[in-house]
């Protein structure tokens, strides 16, 4: 699997890249800035592309702006963006579109190497990875119409394992309950929210994802 790394920050980019080396993953190239990011995607046609929401030269949102064309010019590339806080607003506009190959993650998760490369993994392979506190403030978001509050405790559990990706009978492991009643809860969010269900966790996602942000 071929990767392409992008972070100002020499020192964690070359742990992260060390890390992927370790677990099997071939990465292709580096970058410091999105404008070499978007010359080597260009130029090597990775699996994934791990992006840097803030890069050079303001520090803003380069990076996730180079992360959105790269999904426009390249859309065999996923990407998995890496984030220092919580920015609702840049995980909602980079998911509007599709959650198909889409990660985001905040960089305190690259720590858990397990679970930081298996979300590089699933989002290479088209899945989405959703950082649990990005999810969190996705639902924590109210308007004085939200339907979300109709949603029980254990229903909003299972919205954000959803959130993340996560499959029915994964849930139901984290959550230590039946896949029947995972079923049952899916079920119950999707009318609740007036979405229709589809099997594929990406769609779920999206379907969420758009929702909050209507």
């Amino acid at each position: 699997m071929r990767v392409v790394v992008a972070d100002d920050s020499v020192l964690l980019r070359e742990g992260i890249v060390r890390l992927l080396q370790e677990d099997g993953f071939d990465v292709v190239a580096q970058a410091g800035d999105a404008e070499d990011l978007l010359r080597k995607v260009g130029a090597h046609r990775p699996d994934v592309a791990i992006v840097d929401v803030r890069m050079p030269p303001s520090h803003t949102d380069e990076g996730l702006r180079a992360a959105a064309e790269i999904r426009e010019r390249y859309p065999e590339t996923a990407v998995l963006v890496l984030s220092q806080i919580v920015e609702t607003g840049s995980a909602l506009e980079l998911l509007t579109a599709s959650a198909e190959g889409i990660g985001y993650l905040l960089k305190d998760r690259v720590a858990d190497i397990d679970r930081f490369t298996e979300a590089v993994r699933r989002v290479a392979e088209g899945g989405s990875a959703l950082d649990p506190e990005v999810v969190s403030t996705l639902l924590g978001r109210r308007r004085r119409d939200d339907p979300l509050v109709e949603l029980t405790s254990r229903e909003r559990e299972v919205l954000g394992l959803m959130a993340e990706g996560r499959s029915n009978a994964a849930i139901a492991e984290a959550l230590v309950i039946t896949e029947r009643a995972v079923e049952k809860h899916v079920t119950s969010i999707f009318a609740k929210l007036g979405l229709t269900p589809a099997a594929e966790d990406h769609r779920r996602v999206l379907a969420v994802l758009a929702y909050l942000r209507a």
